[in-house]
């Protein structure tokens, strides 16, 4: 079978404020296939005004807590960055990015499903570094 990859409509970009940024980025988490035990916290880091574009920055940062611990071990964060091109027309939808903490490979929601797995590898891998100091 085919897996399906899961996105949503973005806003225009007449139509973007940095809180409707935070509200799809959201959305988009909310389409991802992640057991219910993690948890996320998402915030707005920052604007960037660049020559071709403005960049909206926001950061989802992940954890499992347990009843034995409520505070995780260690977490893993997601990067998201909303483009709004000062080319295209207003009425063109923002474009969306996102990576992980780990890694430089930048990923776009409609083309690549998010997995459950990217999480638990960052933070296994903060684990083992944990222990070894």
């Amino acid at each position: 079978t085919k897996h399906v990859i899961k996105n949503i409509p973005w806003t225009t970009a007449k139509n973007f404020t940095v809180e409707r940024g935070w509200q799809q980025i959201e959305e988009l988490i909310s389409t991802w296939d992640i057991h219910e035990s993690w948890l996320h916290h998402s915030e707005f880091l920052e604007e960037e005004d660049l020559k071709d574009s403005k960049r909206y920055h926001y950061r989802a940062c992940w954890g499992l807590p347990t009843r034995r611990k409520p505070v995780p071990q260690a977490t893993a964060s997601v990067y998201f960055v909303i483009v709004i091109s000062k080319f295209k027309p207003d009425t063109a939808p923002v474009e969306v990015f996102y990576r992980l903490e780990s890694s430089r490979l930048i990923r776009r929601p409609e083309q690549c499903q998010f997995r459950e797995k990217w999480l638990q590898d960052i933070i296994e891998n903060k684990i083992v570094c944990i222990e070894r100091l």
